[in-house]
C-alpha cells in the first residue's frame, strides 16, 4: 500500500497538537482568544473561520475591539466552510454540518454517504484525518458539494440537496481533495486534488467527471512537495492554482488549456483567493521543496505578472477577501491554522496598498476563512 503523503514527504500521521481546543471562558488567559463580543450591525459582513484542533466554526469581525463574536459547535476537525443567505455549511470530519447564522447553532450534522469510520484521539484531527475536506455552495443556493477523503479509498464529491436535506449523489475524484470550487455560471463542481495532482471537475446536471493533471514541475508522486492545495476562480472564470510562490497555472475548466505566470514569491503556496479588482491574493507558508523564500503574502495581477511580496512571520492555510462595507478599499485576511509546523492562533490581515499587517488572535487553529453576512438574531 502507497503511503499517503501531504505536503511533506513520509507516512500516514496527524498534523501537529491536534488537541480539542477549550471554548473561550472568562478565566482564558490574554494570550487566548477574547470572549465573543457584542453583535455587528444587521446585514455586515462577518468572517466565519473553522477551529481545525476543535469543533467549532468562529465568527468574528476583525474590526471591532473584541473581535469574536461567538462560536458555533459543529462537529468534529472542521476543514471547508460555505455559506449562502444565512446558512453555513462545514464539512467535518464525522459529517455536513448545518448551522443557522440568525440563530447561531447548528441544525444539522448529515452523514456522508461514503462516511469514514470513527477515528479518536490524534488521528481524528489535522489534514490526514479521514472526512470532509473541500466545500463549496452552488451560486443557486441548491447543492452543496462536499469533498470526503477516506484513505485508502479514492475521494468523492458528494452533492448535498439543500431542499431534500440528504446527499443525493457522488463522483470519483482525486486523492484528498482539499478545496472545492463552484462555477459562478452554476454548471460545475470542481476539487483540487492535493496528493493526484489535478482538477476534477464536475458536472452539476450528470456528476460526469473531467480530470485535468496540474503539475507544473511534474508529477513527484506522494513524497513531493509541488502540489496543488487550493484554487480560485478568476473574474474570466479559469482556475488560478499557485505552486510554490514560483508559478500560478490559470486552468480553463471547459476545455483544459493552461497558462502560465510567473511568480516571484518563492515560498510554498497554500490557500488563494481572488479580490474584486482581480488580484490573486496567495499565501505562502515558508521554504519547502523547490521554494526556498520565508512566509509571504503574494498580491499577483493575472494579466500583467506584477506582484507585491508581503513578508509575514507565521505560515498560514487559506485566504479570504474583507471588504465590509463596498465603498472601502478590501484587505486580505489569511488564517493561521496551516496544516503543519509553524501554525498560529490567529488571523493576519494584509494591506495590498500599503504592506501593513495586523494580526487578530483566535484559539483553535483557525483553517478555512470566508467573509459572508450574519443576519440578524
Amino acid at each position: 500500500m502507497l503511503a499517503l503523503a501531504a505536503c511533506a514527504p513520509g507516512s500516514l500521521a496527524p498534523a501537529p497538537s491536534p488537541t480539542r481546543a477549550a471554548r473561550p471562558s472568562a478565566s482564558a488567559s490574554a494570550s487566548a482568544t477574547p470572549e465573543p463580543s457584542a453583535d455587528p450591525a444587521p446585514d455586515r459582513p462577518v468572517l466565519f473561520a473553522s477551529l481545525a484542533a476543535s469543533d467549532g466554526l468562529a465568527i468574528v469581525d476583525p474590526d471591532r475591539p473584541e473581535p469574536l463574536l461567538d462560536v458555533v459547535e459543529v462537529g468534529r476537525a472542521p476543514w471547508g466552510v460555505a455559506a449562502h443567505e444565512g446558512t453555513a455549511y462545514v464539512a467535518t470530519a464525522d459529517g455536513l454540518a448545518i448551522v443557522d447564522l440568525a440563530a447561531r447553532e447548528r441544525t444539522a450534522l448529515v452523514p456522508y454517504l461514503h462516511q469514514p469510520a470513527p477515528q479518536a484521539g490524534a488521528e481524528g484531527f489535522g489534514e490526514y484525518r479521514d472526512g470532509g475536506l473541500g466545500i463549496a455552495v452552488s451560486p443557486d443556493g441548491e447543492q452543496v458539494a462536499v469533498a470526503v477523503h477516506r484513505w485508502p479509498d479514492p475521494a468523492w464529491l458528494e452533492v448535498y440537496d439543500v431542499d431534500e436535506g440528504a446527499f443525493t449523489g457522488s463522483a470519483d475524484v482525486g486523492i484528498r481533495p482539499f478545496d472545492v470550487l463552484a462555477d459562478p455560471e452554476g454548471d460545475w463542481f470542481a476539487t483540487v486534488d492535493h496528493d493526484s495532482y489535478s482538477v476534477s471537475v464536475v458536472g452539476r446536471a450528470t456528476l460526469a467527471v473531467e480530470r485535468h493533471e496540474i503539475a507544473p514541475f511534474g508529477d513527484l508522486g506522494f513524497a513531493g512537495w509541488e502540489k496543488p492545495h487550493y484554487g480560485a476562480v478568476t473574474a474570466d472564470g479559469r482556475i488560478a492554482l499557485p505552486f510554490q510562490g514560483l508559478v500560478t497555472v490559470l486552468l480553463d475548466p471547459a476545455t483544459g488549456a493552461t497558462d502560465r505566470v510567473e511568480m516571484t514569491a518563492n515560498s510554498h503556496s497554500h490557500g488563494v483567493a481572488a479580490a474584486p479588482d482581480g488580484t490573486l491574493v496567495t499565501a505562502g507558508t515558508g521554504a519547502f521543496g523547490t521554494a526556498r523564500g520565508m512566509p509571504n503574502a503574494s498580491f499577483l495581477d493575472p494579466a500583467s505578472g506584477d506582484e507585491r511580496v508581503v513578508p509575514l512571520e507565521h505560515p498560514h492555510e487559506t485566504v479570504a477577501i474583507w471588504q465590509p462595507e463596498p465603498d472601502v478599499p478590501w484587505t486580505a485576511v489569511l488564517g493561521g491554522g496551516f496544516t503543519r509546523d509553524g501554525w498560529w492562533d490567529g488571523l493576519t490581515l494584509v494591506d495590498p496598498a500599503t504592506g501593513a499587517v495586523r494580526e487578530v488572535p483566535l484559539a483553535g487553529r483557525p483553517q478555512h476563512v470566508i467573509a459572508a453576512v450574519l443576519p440578524a438574531e
